[in-house]
Protein backbone atom coordinates (compact mmCIF):
# COMPACT_ATOMS: atom_id res chain seq x y z
CA UNK A 1 0.00 0.00 0.00
CA UNK A 2 1.40 3.44 -0.93
CA UNK A 3 2.44 5.96 1.34
CA UNK A 4 0.11 8.71 2.10
CA UNK A 5 0.99 12.14 1.56
CA UNK A 6 -1.14 15.42 2.98
CA UNK A 7 -0.01 18.55 0.41
CA UNK A 8 -1.09 21.64 2.30
CA UNK A 9 -0.19 24.93 0.54
CA UNK A 10 -2.26 27.81 -1.46
CA UNK A 11 -0.34 28.16 -3.88
CA UNK A 12 -2.41 25.65 -6.63
CA UNK A 13 0.03 25.43 -9.52
CA UNK A 14 2.60 24.18 -7.20
CA UNK A 15 0.29 21.62 -5.32
CA UNK A 16 -0.54 20.30 -8.77
CA UNK A 17 3.07 20.08 -9.88
CA UNK A 18 4.12 18.59 -6.77
CA UNK A 19 1.06 16.38 -6.45
CA UNK A 20 2.06 14.99 -10.01
CA UNK A 21 5.23 14.61 -9.11
CA UNK A 22 4.93 12.74 -5.89
CA UNK A 23 2.46 10.45 -7.40
CA UNK A 24 4.87 9.31 -9.87
CA UNK A 25 7.28 8.50 -7.15
CA UNK A 26 4.27 6.37 -5.91
CA UNK A 27 2.87 7.98 -3.28
CA UNK A 28 -0.56 8.95 -2.50
CA UNK A 29 -1.32 12.29 -2.59
CA UNK A 30 -4.72 14.33 -0.58
CA UNK A 31 -4.16 18.24 -1.05
CA UNK A 32 -5.86 21.34 1.09
CA UNK A 33 -5.13 24.77 -0.25
CA UNK A 34 -5.25 26.31 3.02
CA UNK A 35 -5.58 25.31 7.32
CA UNK A 36 -9.25 24.60 7.13
CA UNK A 37 -9.29 22.34 4.78
CA UNK A 38 -6.33 20.55 5.73
CA UNK A 39 -7.58 20.10 9.01
CA UNK A 40 -11.35 18.68 7.45
CA UNK A 41 -9.05 16.29 5.57
CA UNK A 42 -6.98 15.43 9.01
CA UNK A 43 -10.80 14.43 10.30
CA UNK A 44 -11.07 11.92 7.72
CA UNK A 45 -7.67 10.83 6.80
CA UNK A 46 -4.64 9.72 8.98
CA UNK A 47 -1.45 10.90 6.14
CA UNK A 48 2.10 9.07 6.72
CA UNK A 49 3.29 12.44 6.07
CA UNK A 50 2.12 16.68 6.11
CA UNK A 51 4.01 18.74 3.96
CA UNK A 52 2.60 22.14 5.51
CA UNK A 53 3.09 25.58 4.22
CA UNK A 54 2.79 28.57 7.12
CA UNK A 55 1.55 31.38 5.19
CA UNK A 56 -2.10 30.60 3.99
CA UNK A 57 -5.64 32.06 4.07
CA UNK A 58 -7.99 31.52 6.73
CA UNK A 59 -6.05 29.17 9.39
CA UNK A 60 -2.01 29.60 9.34
CA UNK A 61 0.66 26.66 8.92
CA UNK A 62 1.15 27.46 12.30
CA UNK A 63 -2.50 27.28 13.71
CA UNK A 64 -2.69 24.18 11.59
CA UNK A 65 0.01 22.82 13.38
CA UNK A 66 -1.04 23.85 16.65
CA UNK A 67 -4.38 21.89 16.36
CA UNK A 68 -2.50 18.45 15.21
CA UNK A 69 -0.47 19.16 18.37
CA UNK A 70 -4.08 18.70 20.32
CA UNK A 71 -4.62 15.49 19.07
CA UNK A 72 -2.91 12.77 20.38
CA UNK A 73 -4.05 10.59 17.55
CA UNK A 74 -2.19 12.57 15.16
CA UNK A 75 0.95 13.46 17.13
CA UNK A 76 2.95 10.90 15.51
CA UNK A 77 1.91 12.76 12.06
CA UNK A 78 5.75 13.54 10.69
CA UNK A 79 5.23 17.68 9.19
CA UNK A 80 7.55 18.61 6.66
CA UNK A 81 6.76 22.89 6.86
CA UNK A 82 7.77 23.85 2.92
CA UNK A 83 7.96 27.42 3.10
CA UNK A 84 9.25 30.99 1.85
CA UNK A 85 9.60 31.76 5.12
CA UNK A 86 13.59 31.45 5.51
CA UNK A 87 14.09 33.89 8.91
CA UNK A 88 15.56 32.00 11.47
CA UNK A 89 12.78 32.87 14.11
CA UNK A 90 10.47 31.00 11.66
CA UNK A 91 12.64 27.85 11.76
CA UNK A 92 12.62 27.68 15.50
CA UNK A 93 9.21 28.21 15.90
CA UNK A 94 8.82 25.40 13.57
CA UNK A 95 11.05 23.32 15.64
CA UNK A 96 9.34 24.61 19.02
CA UNK A 97 6.32 23.49 17.87
CA UNK A 98 7.16 20.09 16.77
CA UNK A 99 7.92 19.81 12.97
CA UNK A 100 10.35 16.85 11.56
CA UNK A 101 11.93 19.00 8.79
CA UNK A 102 11.73 22.36 7.85
CA UNK A 103 12.52 23.16 3.85
CA UNK A 104 12.32 26.53 2.24
CA UNK A 105 10.74 27.72 -1.22
CA UNK A 106 11.97 27.67 -3.71
CA UNK A 107 13.06 24.22 -3.87
CA UNK A 108 13.66 21.00 -6.13
CA UNK A 109 11.39 18.38 -6.39
CA UNK A 110 14.26 16.01 -6.27
CA UNK A 111 15.58 17.43 -3.18
CA UNK A 112 11.90 17.11 -1.62
CA UNK A 113 11.49 13.42 -2.24
CA UNK A 114 14.77 13.14 -0.60
CA UNK A 115 13.55 14.22 1.88
CA UNK A 116 10.67 13.00 1.91
CA UNK A 117 11.64 9.64 1.64
CA UNK A 118 14.03 9.67 4.93
CA UNK A 119 10.87 11.10 6.77
CA UNK A 120 9.10 8.53 6.07
CA UNK A 121 12.28 5.74 6.92
CA UNK A 122 13.26 7.46 10.20
CA UNK A 123 9.02 6.94 10.57
CA UNK A 124 8.58 3.36 9.74
CA UNK A 125 11.96 2.73 11.97
CA UNK A 126 10.17 4.41 14.95
CA UNK A 127 7.42 2.14 14.54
Amino acid sequence: MPKQILLVDDERDLVYYTKLFLKDQGYEVLTAFDGEEALEVLDRHRPDLIVLDVAMPRLSGWHVLGKIQEEPDKLDIPVLMLTARSEDEAKAKGWELGITWYQTKPFELDELAMVIERILATAEDLD
